[in-house]
């Protein structure tokens, strides 16, 4: 079954990455290489990656004439997608237990202890029932 890992933050969490330090932010990279060489070695690894400034979001729907309407930047309290992992294991406790890991990333002020969220990735009509 594949699942997506998935770090959110709020706008101040990722404008304080900006005020790390030389050595966290390298404390900080080099444990999200190290993650996901974990999950090759175990076989888990699908695919990954980070995404791009909270101020560079935009929510796009179709208007009234089909033409793109754009809303952004959010405002203070919205979280964002910060990146994401997607997984292939044999259940959801082995993707509880690398979200867990993941959650544990050096940030800041030690461990970032940012929460990880996990869900399962629908890849199949069986998938959804149908």
């Amino acid at each position: 079954m594949k699942y997506i890992l998935m770090m959110s933050g709020k706008k101040s969490d990722f404008e304080s990455y900006a005020k790390w330090s030389a050595q966290e932010l390298d404390a900080n990279v080099a444990f999200m290489r190290a993650f996901s060489r974990e999950l090759k070695d175990a076989g888990a690894f699908v695919s990954s990656e980070g995404l791009g400034w909270p101020n560079e979001a935009k929510l796009v729907r179709a208007g009234s004439d089909g033409e793109p309407v754009t809303d952004g930047v959010f405002p203070e309290s919205k979280e964002f997608l910060a990146g994401y992992w997607i997984i292939d294991v044999e259940s959801p406790q082995q993707a509880y237990a690398f979200a867990a890991r993941l959650s544990r990333a050096p940030g800041g002020s030690g461990a970032a202890t940012m929460p990880v969220e996990v869900r399962r990735v629908l890849s199949s009509h069986s998938d959804l029932g149908l």
